[in-house]
């Protein structure tokens, strides 16, 4: 049985810039096809814009204020949303909030330097 808990998993940043501890994948436990990751975004910063070709993923928003662009659309998002994000969809969200935007990432398959397309 594969248990992770946050504070065992070190946090590292990402491609688009956001901070991101992976709880869960095939680095880490017998999870194959897929990962989850918390990911925090402080005060008045923003993830880079970007897509991942062959990943879809799902953000949940579990604390904090935020702003999503999903292929040229902007939404106001929060705690308790969860938002879709296909393949090839540009996306990038900012921290509107006076408090770290905290969210949970699943993506499959796994989250992957490699399938990150920067587009700014």
């Amino acid at each position: 049985m594969d248990i992770v808990n946050r504070a065992a998993a070190k946090p590292f940043i990402t491609k688009d810039g956001s901070e991101i501890r992976e709880l869960l994948a095939y680095r880490n436990s017998v999870i194959r096809n897929q990962s989850l990751a918390e990911a925090t975004i402080a005060p008045g910063a923003a993830t880079q814009e970007h897509y991942h070709p062959k990943s879809e993923e799902i953000y949940y928003i579990l604390r904090g204020a935020g702003r999503m662009k999903l292929d040229g659309e902007l939404r106001e998002v929060g705690p308790l949303d969860a938002i879709a994000i296909p393949p090839g969809a540009r996306h990038k969200i900012w921290n509107t909030g006076p408090e770290p935007l905290v969210l949970l990432c699943c993506c499959a398959p796994a989250y992957e330097n490699d399938d990150t397309v920067m587009v700014e």
